[in-house]
């Protein structure tokens, strides 16, 4: 059995598409598959990498490959027997699109699909959702670039009508924190919406809160199954793509130290999102939680961060199940879908 590993991407999250790359590179399971590397740079070209029959020895083993990959059309991935496993983040990755390519191809691949995928990464979307299932939300604004460009004054008197500075301003369509700003005043949020309306043409401005920021992992497809929350401890005032990253300015409470009843309702919350969305595969669940532990939904990740020290995989590690392990659970998972979605008939 061969497994279609796709990174990189056009996305900001591209370098962190990598990292999640290489790790699962080094975990699979060599006695089962072998690992067809196909990476997707920066303008969106499409590269076929090397067949790994062993785990590389290193990252710049993974880099020096690429020197002699083959431009390839997205179409020439299909083959038979063969599983994808996109740890594409972003943009391009897990917003639908690239999944429709997978099910135009007829290939079985890890994650959600093309409708989850989509309803996930666009926060007003998933928002409108999650309120829709009785899972709370933080009040927020949905804001269209014709917004800003049309009639700027009365957007801010609409943003500042409904909600409190500090408020975050975020793209709709982003993850890693990418074109997330925190603004006190006005002036602040005109360059914070300049900033976000730079990665997508709908932004979300949101209350700002003062709280924690904890996240459960969810696996399954319709036998779902939840972590204990983890928390992520800052050393910044907000969990800014370099923080997470580059700096290494966090630390991950795994499990939270949370009372048992907000555990298990935050846990509820994540199934109930999970569901709502029509998940498979796996996700990530992010809240927040006030000192009055008042819980909010943030956002959920359809494709989680894979790196050694993201929080998905520690999560699982944290209830019995290791890194290699998961990831041959999220490959059954993946051929489980298809072969029920392949017996629905379509005509």
């Amino acid at each position: 059995m061969k497994i279609a590993l796709i990174y990189g991407g056009k996305s900001a999250e591209h370098d962190v598409s990598i990292l999640s790359a290489f790790s699962v590179l080094k975990a699979i399971y060599y006695n089962y598959y072998e690992v067809q590397t196909i990476y997707i740079d920066t303008t969106g070209n499409w590269l076929k990498g090397p067949l790994f029959k062993e785990a590389p020895a290193s990252e710049e083993e993974l880099h020096l490959t690429l020197a002699n990959a083959q431009p390839i059309s997205p179409a020439e991935i299909k083959e038979k027997n063969t599983i994808i496993f996109p740890v594409l983040h972003g943009p391009n990755g897990e917003d639908g699109t690239v999944q429709g390519l997978f099910e135009v191809l007829d290939m079985p691949y890890v994650g959600a699909g093309v409708l989850a995928s989509a309803c996930a990464m666009d926060k007003i979307i998933a928002k409108q959702l999650f309120q829709q299932a009785g899972i709370p939300q933080l009040p927020y604004v949905a804001v269209a670039k014709r917004d800003f460009e049309v009639d700027r004054e009365e957007l801010y008197a609409r943003c500042e009508g409904s909600l409190l500075y500090p408020m975050f301003v975020k793209p709709a369509n982003m993850g890693s924190s990418v074109g997330i700003n925190k603004v006190e005043n006005r002036e602040e949020l005109y360059a914070a919406l300049e900033e976000a309306l730079k990665y997508d043409c709908r932004v979300v401005v949101e209350q700002g809160v003062e709280a924690r920021e904890l996240e459960v992992a969810v696996l399954g497809n319709d036998e779902i199954r939840t972590t204990m929350a983890g928390e992520i401890v800052k050393d910044v005032e907000f969990y800014t793509y370099e923080s997470k990253y580059i700096d290494n300015q966090v630390t991950l409470q795994i499990p939270a130290e949370i009372t048992e009843e907000v555990q298990e309702k935050m846990r509820e919350y994540a199934e109930k999102a999970y569901v709502m969305l029509d998940c498979s595969g796996l996700s990530r669940c992010d809240f927040f939680l006030t000192n009055n532990n008042e819980m909010y939904l943030n956002e959920v990740n359809t494709m989680p961060g894979f790196t050694p020290f993201s929080m998905y995989p520690l999560l699982w590690e944290n209830m019995g199940l290791g890194y290699s392990d998961l990831l041959e659970e999220l490959i059954q998972l993946a051929k489980l879908r298809y072969e029920k979605k392949q017996a629905i008939k379509v005509y």
